[in-house]
């Protein structure tokens, strides 16, 4: 990771790193054990030492963990820099490898095209879900982009549903299951807001934007206000037509870790007819 400094007097560098540029001071302090791991125009540096405008501060940033490589795998990439890399996951992908998935993941796809990169994704999708996956390249951008990533997503949800709405329900774990989840009085708060967009004579087209992000959030609430994703057998959705949930991450906005610039992504869902398939992106900086 290459930093150049901007400041208006000379600081230490471990208030340049912390306070400026984010960096935990877990990690400043594993940095420091590498060697070279710190590096001021080249020439090793403490984090006590001073630094100054226009200093160019190199990072050799660590990596814990390494994926098995598929070079066979091909999944669309919807944006790239030095900092990140943005899939559009197709639906029936994992995101992380499992005991019944092994090679098929996105992590595999990761671990191909980056070998020497560890897999840090910063928005997980389940593997029916598909869309935009933003996947951090190194620890300073994974931190960076803390806090920074807004989603929404499109679904298809059974039967005839109008307008905007909003759902403000407790999401807990059912009771006797490590998978399902409920709406119950003790559950964690969970926001939903959607917007039908338009009711094709079996399934409402919706998008939809959370303030919160429980696990199988969206489709547990579209089944409580008796509108289960279609496909969606968990959660008691038509299966008629389609086989998984159908739901999409299909916009994307977050901060560029290196540059600052606002970065907004829109991914049409497959099935949308009519549509051209793909990914627009713009800075909205």
């Amino acid at each position: 990771m290459i930093i150049h400094v901007k400041t208006e007097r000379p600081v230490t560098l471990r208030t340049y790193l912390r306070g400026v540029c984010g960096i935990s001071a877990r990690l400043l302090t594993r940095l420091k054990q590498i060697p070279g791991g710190i590096t001021r125009n080249g020439v090793q540096i403490r984090s006590v030492d001073l630094v100054c405008d226009g200093d160019e501060i190199i990072l050799q940033l660590p990596n814990d963990t390494h994926l098995a490589a598929n070079p066979s795998l091909c999944v669309r990439i919807a944006y790239e820099s030095e900092q990140v890399v943005v899939y559009d996951k197709p639906q029936g992908m994992p995101v992380h490898p499992s005991v019944h998935h092994h090679t098929d993941t996105l992590g595999n796809a990761f671990a191909a095209r980056y070998p020497e990169l560890t897999f840090r994704p910063v928005n997980r999708l389940d593997s029916d879900t598909s869309g935009l996956c933003l996947i951090a390249k190194t620890a300073f951008s994974a931190h960076t982009l803390s806090g920074s990533v807004e989603k929404a997503y499109r679904a298809l949800v059974c039967g005839e549903l109008t307008g905007d709405g909003t759902v403000d329900a407790p999401i807990a774990r059912a009771e006797e299951s490590i998978i399902t989840r409920c709406v119950r009085a003790d559950g964690k708060a969970a926001v939903t807001h959607y917007h039908t967009e338009h009711f094709d004579g079996k399934y409402s087209h919706l998008s939809l934007a959370l303030e919160t992000g429980r696990t199988h959030q969206i489709r547990v609430h579209m089944a409580h206000i008796g509108h289960p994703l279609a496909g969606d057998r968990l959660y008691g959705g038509d299966c008629t037509d389609y086989q998984r949930h159908m739901l999409h991450c299909a916009e994307l906005s977050f901060t560029e870790p290196e540059t600052g610039a606002r970065i907004r992504l829109v991914s049409v869902p497959w099935w949308s007819e009519g549509k051209n398939r793909g990914v627009t992106n713009e800075s909205i900086n």
